[in-house]
């Protein structure tokens, strides 16, 4: 693979503020653009540990478009609004990626565009075969 591929899922920021929500570059390295608890437009779930889940999950979906899974993760960033937060969105990561082991960072951060939001993850992935 010599080129850029780009997942673009359709949800609306990412029209709005002109981001793919996933990109795979020529050496197998995939980046996934920050995702959040929003589904069709609406936050789902309403605490951080569902919120991680369903975040992680919109990771997963754009990973499935490029043919990856969890198990090609290799890193994760979880930003939190919270503090009493970091137990259950620590939990719901080691629910996801116990067996996968990527690195990890989380963050503790202001806020997010919808308040409602108390959690968004990242994801970088790696297709072993493209360097093979």
């Amino acid at each position: 693979m010599n080129e850029l591929r780009r997942v673009v899922t359709g949800a609306p920021w990412e029209e709005a503020f002109g981001y793919s929500r996933a990109v795979e570059l020529p050496n197998g390295l995939v980046l996934v653009s920050g995702c959040t608890s929003t589904v069709d437009g609406e936050i789902a779930g309403g605490g951080p540990h569902e919120q991680t889940v369903n975040a992680f999950n919109v990771a997963f979906e754009a990973l499935a478009q490029l043919g990856l899974d969890r198990d090609d993760v290799v890193r994760t960033r979880m930003y939190v609004t919270h503090a009493r937060d970091v137990d259950e969105v620590g939990r719901a990561h080691k629910e996801l990626f116990d067996a996968v082991r990527p690195a990890a960072s989380m963050i503790i951060v202001s806020g997010f565009v919808d308040p409602s939001l108390v959690v968004e993850v990242e994801v970088e992935a790696y297709r072993r075969e493209a360097t093979a």
